[in-house]
């Protein structure tokens, strides 16, 4: 008995943002992004909210879970680009939803990492059985809090949003085997964004504590869960940086054609890069059910962990 995951929802904007684009806009270059980052295109939100994003996201989550959207109970929504200062955007998706009042809704800010503390948070709701399903969302619109002058930046992030779905069933084992997830705070004005500003990183200091982090919590996560490294059967990593998703591959011992990549064409979306990704791999079966599945991320706080899911 325990938590499945029972639905995955995407939604992208369809305006794409190439390297050659940036290049006309500060300077850079194709092959200086392609080189340091394996970023060729992200996608950008023009007349869309984070709630436009995330509802329709959820819509689908909803929909491939075949529920009815009554039988929601909470909403976990995680954002580095909210709405507003307040209320928090879940509390706005709960009401474009549709959802009863009874769906408890709020935003977690962990940044990239936040995709895997929402569903740590939606885990221990369900085991406790004091819900019954959760809406986990990813939801970001990164275009509002770049400065596009900045081409340290603005050539790394891109918009968009993912969900999950998911419920607690008495008679079935948990999907999630394990969870790892950590802060170190004092490191926090490395990445962060300026008060009502814009999003500042020290690109150098993140790879280093990204590779570190990533790869301690994962084989944290993958020894919890009773398994080795040679049992993972897919790795999706947050989707920041090829360099960064190679160096852990490396780290881990796991061949590269077992972890998912899609920075190239999404740049990297934070909170909504983990759902984004699941949801494409299962849509071209390279993530199948009993897959053992390694999650891991990184983002500002900083913040990052690992999870393993039975999927």
């Amino acid at each position: 008995m325990g938590t499945k995951i029972v639905g995955l929802g995407v939604y992208l904007p369809e305006k794409v943002l190439t390297n050659f684009d940036l290049e006309k806009m500060v300077d850079t270059s194709d092959e200086w992004i392609t080189t340091r980052t394996g970023i060729k295109e992200r996608r950008i939100a023009e007349n869309e909210t984070v709630v436009d994003l995330a509802v329709k996201a959820a819509e689908e989550a909803i929909s491939n879970a075949g529920i009815e959207k009554t039988e929601v109970d909470a909403v976990v929504l995680a954002t580095l680009s909210p709405q507003l200062g307040f209320p928090a955007t879940a509390c706005l998706v709960q009401e474009r939803l549709g959802l009863p009042h009874s769906a408890m809704s709020f935003d977690i800010s962990a940044a990239c990492s936040g995709f895997l503390y929402g569903l740590d948070i939606a885990d221990a709701y369900l085991k406790s059985k004091k819900k019954k399903t959760v809406l986990v969302i990813g939801a970001e619109k990164l275009s509002s809090i770049i400065d596009w002058k900045d081409r340290s930046t603005c050539v790394l992030f891109g918009d968009g949003a993912g969900a999950a779905v998911v419920r607690y069933e008495e008679n079935d084992e948990s999907d999630i085997l394990s969870s790892k997830l950590y802060t170190k705070g004092e490191a926090w004005n490395i990445l962060y964004r300026e008060p009502c500003g814009y999003l500042k990183m020290e690109g150098r200091k993140v790879f280093k504590e990204a590779v570190s982090g990533m790869t301690k919590s994962s084989l944290e996560a993958i020894e919890e869960a009773g398994l080795r490294p040679e049992d993972i059967d897919l790795v999706i990593p947050h989707q920041a940086n090829f360099r960064i998703i190679k160096a852990l591959a490396e780290k881990l011992g796991i061949p590269l054609e077992k972890v998912y990549v899609n920075v190239n064409r999404y740049g990297n979306t934070s909170a909504a890069s983990i759902p984004i990704a699941m949801y494409e791999a299962y849509r071209k079966g390279k993530l199948k059910r009993g897959m053992n599945v390694l999650l891991t991320a990184m983002g500002g706080g900083l913040t990052w962990g690992s999870m393993v899911v039975r999927f």
